[in-house]
């Protein structure tokens, strides 16, 4: 089945070049806000270990259609009010880590994601003066303003599934290596071949991989990064010499080369680290789970 023609220019949102002034401005902004780091990564969903944007939305979502369908029922006034009035305030958090994760998206997706959270947040001020004109007794107009703002959200919503689905923002850029890679240890190359505390990229198995030599120690990562697929040799390394060493990616994401382990966000799910061992004059890889 073809994908429905009067969708195709809402995908073609990405190439729209004209978004661009409007995105570099609201950008300067939202990574103006971005401190301290910490916070920054509580809000991409480094500690849950994987974006909580998606999540978070549901509770907004969530009330609001349940309001739209008491407005459709007799004598529901009261409680279709109480869930509007959750979902404006749910919102809230909603729409921090959705604009948190979109300043650290690639330019394509940040231009659906401006519209997207125009959307949003336009849907967001209509249920806001939805709640206040049901306070003040005015239903009708209430109601009507909370039907424009979940047309809105229906909108938004398809929007950001094309950005999660399509363009892939949030997902795990790096998981498809740990199907392709074939079982078993596989020869990197010669030890000597290796410079001390540099970075180099080789490739096994067809699969691009950082690898970092500090003496007898050999640590190797999937080359491309869970966040969106940049390099980690294009990165910079820290304190080569520490056993706690990191490699930051040109977008952000600070991973420990001992263990994968996401440090710093935008990236979520830990690199993909490989097993190395010294067979003679040559260093092998493995994938852990052989």
């Amino acid at each position: 089945m073809r994908e429905l023609p009067f969708l195709k220019p809402l995908t073609r949102l990405e190439d729209a070049k004209v978004l661009d002034p409007i995105v570099s401005r609201v950008h300067g902004v939202v990574d103006a806000l971005l401190k301290p780091r910490a916070l920054e990564d509580v809000l991409h969903g480094v500690p849950a270990g994987h974006p909580v944007h998606p999540a978070i939305v549901l509770v907004p979502a969530g009330t609001w259609i349940g309001a739209a369908v008491l407005d459709l029922l007799p004598g529901s006034g009261h409680a279709s009010r109480t869930l509007i009035g959750v979902g404006v305030v749910a919102a809230a958090p909603a729409i921090l880590t959705g604009w948190v994760d979109w300043a650290r998206g690639r330019r394509e997706q940040q231009r659906v994601g401006i519209v997207h959270a125009a959307a949003n947040e336009s849907a967001w001020v209509l249920y806001a003066a939805s709640w206040l004109a049901r306070a003040r007794g005015h239903d009708t107009v209430g109601k009507a303003l909370s039907f424009v703002g979940f047309g809105l959200v229906g909108f938004g919503g398809y929007l950001g599934g094309h950005l999660g689905y399509r363009q892939a923002l949030g997902a795990n850029h790096a998981n498809a290596v740990l199907q392709r890679f074939p079982a078993g240890w596989h020869t990197l190359g010669p030890l000597d071949d290796l410079p001390e505390e540099q970075p180099v990229r080789r490739e096994v198995a067809g699969e691009a991989l950082y690898v970092l030599r500090r003496g007898g120690r050999i640590d190797v990562l999937s080359d491309v990064s869970t966040h969106l697929g940049e390099s980690l040799v294009d990165g910079t390394l820290d304190d080569p010499g520490d056993a706690s060493a990191t490699v930051t990616t040109p977008l952000g994401s600070v991973f420990d080369i001992a263990t994968g382990e996401v440090v710093h966000g935008p990236a979520t799910a830990p690199a993909i680290r490989f097993t190395a061992r010294i067979n003679g004059d040559l260093v092998q890889v493995s994938l852990p789970r052989d």
